[in-house]
């Protein structure tokens, strides 16, 4: 019994002194958050640089693939495919405010065909517990993909930054919480 005391008690320090991290790490992401909500179009342009040097970084990464690929015809359609990856990411990390327009273009469609889709999946599981919410959900994000692309472009000044923004503030403060449960449950264990 007093192994398993010990192990206890080790895992408890552990989980003590790294909920003080926890915890400060959760502090920055709520600011951000918090930044990203009262500055969107910030936050927005921020996350179309990001995704265009993540897509840059692809293109080459998959150009550089075509090395190993089996046959000249492979080999071409990945140095195509890898080529217009990066002129894309090119374009939307030198030209955010079109890179913003076009996930936001994206996103409304994606929430409009999912929700339409989660919609049809709700009726077909209707009797069955919850299918209530499913549809709910379903229709919030018909509502959202509606509004996105009934005010696109201008939609894009704030969606993104908006979305990523409340992201960040909810992961902030479950970062808080679970380091500061961490902290009281570590106290408990070690009884200090």
């Amino acid at each position: 019994m007093s192994q398993s005391s010990e192990v206890l008690s080790g895992w408890a320090q552990r989980a003590a002194n790294n909920a003080g991290w926890l915890v400060a790490l959760g502090a920055v992401t709520l600011i951000t958050g918090f930044m990203a909500v009262v500055s969107p179009l910030a936050a927005g342009l921020g996350v179309s640089v990001l995704v265009g040097i993540a897509l840059a970084i692809a293109g080459v990464a998959r150009t550089v693939a075509v090395f190993s690929a089996g046959g000249f015809g492979q080999g071409a359609l990945a140095f195509l495919g890898g080529f217009l990856a990066f002129v894309a990411g090119v374009i939307i990390a030198a030209r955010p405010g079109l890179g913003l327009e076009a996930l936001t273009l994206t996103l409304g469609a994606y929430l409009l065909v999912d929700g339409i889709s989660g919609a049809v999946l709700a009726f077909h599981v209707r009797p069955q517990n919850g299918w209530g919410w499913m549809l709910f959900s379903a229709g919030l994000g018909v509502v959202l993909g509606f509004m996105l692309l009934k005010d696109w472009p201008l939609s894009g000044q704030w969606a993104i930054g908006t979305l990523v923004g409340i992201n960040l503030l909810s992961s902030g403060a479950s970062m808080v919480a679970i380091g500061s449960a961490g902290r009281g449950l570590a106290k408990r264990v070690t009884g200090s």
